[in-house]
């Protein structure tokens, strides 16, 4: 599954950007409300990206909503990559929660004019049986978008079993969309799956690509209120060579947590 949670507000008009904007900055008791219900939703999956997920300020109570989905859900991994900061009042990022333990986790700040857009990168495996997983968020402008795909094409172009999800802010039918998806052959099942605004969902802006390698059974979108985004899912059939490792103990990557100076690396 890949969810832009807007950090667990749920917007149901377009006025409510502007008339529920406090939400984004102080904490409120529909916050929890709506993440318990998120933790319950996400539970039976395997493996989750969450977009728009704090870290941990003050308009999540200092809880980083990804730590607390995941142990709310039963999920044994998670971690989390802060993109944007604005003070300690919002904290906003990409996080992933799975029930398999990976071999290897990275993250990257991604191009752009404006800074705080990221990808997590996790490896499961070694060597060209290996499925790598990224998680991204482009930026709303397609100049930027433009730049974000072309630095995830290098970063990626060598990947055998490839799964790409998140808010990319663009329909698969786009130049720089069908660009991507051609340069690193991924299929796009969700394209026309309209996932935004979640009140009355009219563009397909939520993806989950896919390595021709890999097949998909289902593909479909799950029509709550808990954002201004719906969730996207794909049910999987990985090639018979492919072992996940279960993650069988609560563990939080390492990796992902002590790689600066591959994000300088990669400015």
């Amino acid at each position: 599954m890949s969810f832009n949670i807007q950090a667990g507000t749920s917007t149901e008009r377009y006025h409510q950007y502007v008339t529920h904007s406090w939400r984004q900055i102080l904490p409120h008791s529909k916050r929890t409300i709506n993440l318990d219900a998120i933790a319950a939703m996400v539970t039976p999956y395997d493996m989750v990206a969450l977009q728009e997920a704090d870290s941990g300020s003050l308009r999540s109570g200092f809880i980083n909503q990804s730590r607390y989905l995941a142990t709310q859900a039963g999920m044994p991994f998670w971690c989390h990559q802060s993109n944007r900061k604005v003070g300690s009042v919002a904290f906003a990022g990409n996080g992933f929660l799975s029930r398999f333990e990976p071999d290897e986790v990275e993250e990257f700040r991604l191009p752009g004019a404006i800074p705080g857009r990221g990808s997590l990168v996790v490896h499961f495996g070694k060597g060209d049986e290996a499925l790598v997983v990224a998680v991204v968020h482009l930026a709303l402008g397609k100049r930027a978008r433009k730049q974000q795909l072309s630095f995830l094409c290098g970063l990626l172009e060598h990947s055998r079993n490839l799964i790409v999800m998140g808010d990319l802010n663009s329909p698969v039918s786009s130049r720089e969309m069908q660009d991507f998806c051609a340069r690193l052959e991924l299929d796009a099942p969700t394209r026309n799956l309209a996932t935004y605004p979640s009140w009355q969902p009219q563009r397909a802006i939520d993806h989950i690509l896919h390595s021709r390698s890999i097949s998909v059974n289902k593909a479909q979108v799950l029509d709550v209120s808990y954002s201004d985004h719906c969730p996207v899912e794909l049910e999987l059939s990985l090639p018979a060579s492919m072992h996940l490792r279960p993650a069988i103990r609560p563990i939080v990557s390492i990796e992902a947590r002590t790689l600066d100076r591959t994000l300088d690396s990669h400015d």
